[in-house]
């Protein structure tokens, strides 16, 4: 039986959180954590549900980009959808009118996502599946299928990403079973946004240890002198084993950026995020390079539009961690897209330096 989407609903959703600066860092001072929320309701009684992430104001202009692609989503089966997927993400992106407020970036691109990421959760309950179990138990050629090579094709073909997903099927209920029995690792940023009280990071970072943390993510950025002495104070309360992580959220120039991180080599964070412009490929890249000899790392991906973006830092060397958020990227369906590619590209380099990781909004 075809479940047909009949209705596509988006609410505007925001929680004051800048009143106790939580998620507060050196260029969001203020956010209010929200989301432009999608439901998909089909004529079976089956609802699937999406977000972009915002951080308050603004949210009401997604909000009106969802509403702007309902025509687009409403009135299609899910079974039409997901027969073709690729296609299906190709009319969201590509309508002749709207594609020009992108293509495939910008507020345009996060109400993609938004809808997109409703229809991921809608096939998934419609299987009576979690979306990770659907996607592990989905076949190599059918996911292949899902994604759009357009624009990355001189970097990885459909046939390539058939082959590394062909080959990864050995050992794949391995994995599964490990995933189930030890969970994904993760890091937390709860403890150190950059509008907590010393007296706050340290009960924060506690309470974490005491609940089994062993990542810690700091926000740096708006005074170097603050900086040193808070990573210090956090690296003491987490001890030498842990992992610490830095995140400058944008706010340097380039060689600010080098400095910056130097000073901060003392306390050995595993990586640098967003250090420069989100947009600055070459500038991500001479980070890198001045870092590498530090074993500091450089992330990025919270703002990186969409995977043409990835391929470019992937072949010029700027990242060390790929953040893919399906909040920012147009859903599950760029994700791959971009794991897929740093797959391959953690194969070309022979120190396998090169990871992949999950940005925390992306749900």
């Amino acid at each position: 039986m075809l479940q047909n989407i009949i209705n596509l609903t988006v609410k505007d959703v925001r929680f004051p959180t800048s009143l106790e600066q939580h998620g507060s860092d050196a260029m969001h001072t203020d956010p209010d954590y929200s989301a432009a929320y999608v439901v998909l309701d089909t004529d079976d009684g089956l609802k699937g549900f999406g977000l972009a992430f915002t951080l308050g104001k603004g949210t009401e202009i997604v909000v009106c980009a969802v509403q702007a692609l309902a025509g687009l989503v409403v009135g299609k089966s899910l079974q039409d959808i997901v027969r073709n997927f690729r296609g299906f993400y190709r009319l969201l992106t590509s309508d002749g009118q709207m594609r020009w407020l992108g293509p495939e970036k910008g507020v345009i691109h996060l109400a993609t996502a938004a809808v997109l990421n409703a229809v991921w959760d809608l096939w998934a309950r419609a299987e009576g599946k979690p979306l990770w179990k659907l996607l592990v138990d989905m076949d190599p050629k059918q996911i292949v299928s899902c994604i759009d090579f357009r624009y990355i094709s001189d970097v990885l073909t459909e046939e390539e990403a058939l082959d590394i997903l062909m080959k990864a099927k050995e050992g794949k209920q391995q994995r599964e079973d490990q995933m189930l029995r030890e969970g994904y690792p993760a890091y937390t940023t709860s403890c150190a946004w950059l509008g907590y009280s010393d007296q706050q990071l340290k009960q924060l970072c506690a309470d974490a240890l005491q609940n089994g943390w062993s990542r810690f993510k700091v926000k740096v950025g708006a005074d170097l002198e603050d900086d040193i002495r808070r990573c210090r104070l956090i690296r003491q309360m987490i001890g030498p084993s842990n992992t610490l992580m830095i995140d400058a959220n944008q706010r340097w120039d380039i060689a600010e950026a080098i400095s910056w991180v130097t000073r901060l080599a003392e306390v050995k964070p595993l990586w640098i995020e967003e250090p420069t412009s989100p947009d600055d490929i070459l500038g991500h890249a001479a980070i890198s390079k001045a870092l590498a000899p530090l074993g500091i790392g450089v992330a990025s991906g919270e703002q990186c539009h969409n995977r043409v973006m990835f391929k470019q830092f992937l072949q010029a060397s700027a990242l060390q961690f790929v953040q893919i958020d399906s909040c920012r990227l147009g859903s599950v369906n760029e994700n791959l897209a971009v794991l897929l590619m740093a797959h391959k590209f953690k194969g070309k380099k022979q120190d396998n330096s090169l990871q992949s990781c999950i940005h925390p909004y992306s749900g």
